[in-house]
């Protein structure tokens, strides 16, 4: 994620900002430039964007409700941004809390769209692809009282992904962690993995990858829900870590694509930033040249596959340690066999070609 600068004052902004502490200019995020800008209304009632002055902006339609802060162009006949548009459902707000929840899970979408359109992927919504484009329903589960009635998963179907809402409650997520005896649980992450699902539909199964992947993920015709269905009843296989990125990746193809997918998305990201940030890491002890490292490269566009796994070894082992100086878990609680390199240079190299 990068660092944004008010065009105003110089003050340093964040993805999520939409006011700027300094000097009080309202903000707006500029989606197909990836600029956060300062705004000033303009004598109709628009919003000029210091960044893009020759444009005229309206706030997305979920700027109250959602704390949205991306821009849309004025008149725009939808009025919703980019990333909200492709919401096909949202949580009944009257309910106690989940206005709060909702929010969380924008925030969260937000920064995963943002990362899509920068690497150049197609962000195609329902509106364009009725039929197998993305959208999203963020659902909860129903009143304890009717508890015949199905919970809600969390999950991929042709482009719709289902959100439970309660992944948003901080407390019902770590449970849930603790539950899966997963290692990293995040709402960041959720959409990264769901959204993998979506294209492995779009770029794998339709777009001529099919043969390679089934080479490095396996065979995915291989009955999903007796694969899941093992998993849960046994867990992964005992050397799972040599070929997979966790453990649930072991439980079926779809599965371990969906898993280094979002993997892939963690480390350019986490990339991203350390570069917005100008992070550098030179250990003063030991003497292995492959935990230092300089980062100072657009990890978006970066070509070389090689170029983003020789800065992320020493940067994981950076914030894994400054973690545990703060008594927390592993930032980056996983270790990538070679294996999984090959599936990661996979992903990297299908999403160049795309």
């Amino acid at each position: 994620m990068k660092l944004f600068e008010c065009q105003s004052c110089g003050q340093l902004l964040y993805f999520e900002n939409s006011v700027c502490l300094s000097c009080g200019h309202r903000l707006g995020y500029l989606p197909d430039l990836h600029l956060l800008s300062a705004l000033e209304p303009d004598a109709e009632g628009r919003w000029r964007a210091l960044a893009a002055p020759e444009g005229a902006w309206a706030a997305c339609a979920n700027s109250e409700s959602a704390a949205c802060n991306w821009l849309v162009p004025a008149g725009d006949a939808v009025g919703f941004c980019a990333a909200c548009r492709l919401n096909r459902t949202i949580p009944d707000l009257s309910r106690e809390g989940h206005l709060d929840l909702w929010r969380k899970l924008e925030t969260a979408k937000r920064r995963v769209v943002y990362g899509l359109r920068r690497l150049g992927l197609p962000v195609v919504g329902r509106d364009e692809d009725p039929k197998a484009g993305l959208a999203f329903d963020f659902l909860a589960d129903p009143d304890p009282s009717f508890r015949e009635t199905a919970q809600v998963m969390t999950g991929h179907a042709q482009g719709l992904i289902t959100i439970n809402v309660a992944e948003a409650d901080d407390a019902e997520r770590e449970r849930h962690r603790q539950d899966m005896a997963e290692p990293y649980r995040t709402l960041v992450g959720h959409f990264r993995h769901e959204i993998g699902h979506h294209y492995w539909e779009r770029l794998v199964r339709d777009g001529g990858w099919l043969q390679p992947y089934r080479a490095r993920f396996g065979d995915e015709r291989a009955d999903y829900g007796d694969a899941l269905a093992a998993h849960y009843d046994n867990g992964p296989p005992p050397d799972w870590a040599e070929r997979h990125v966790s453990a649930y990746a072991a439980s079926h193809p779809w599965e371990d694509w969906a898993e280094s997918w979002a993997h892939y998305l963690h480390i350019v990201d986490t990339l991203d930033t350390a570069n917005a940030l100008r992070i550098a890491v030179a250990p003063r002890a030991g003497s292995n040249p492959e935990l230092s490292a300089t980062i100072d490269f657009d990890a978006y566009a970066e070509a070389d596959f090689d170029a983003l796994l020789r800065a992320w070894l020493p940067l994981t082992y950076a914030v894994n340690s400054l973690n545990r100086a703060m008594g927390q878990p592993d930032l980056y609680p996983f270790v990538l066999a070679p294996a999984v390199v090959d599936k990661l240079r996979f992903v990297h190299d299908l999403i160049g070609a795309t």
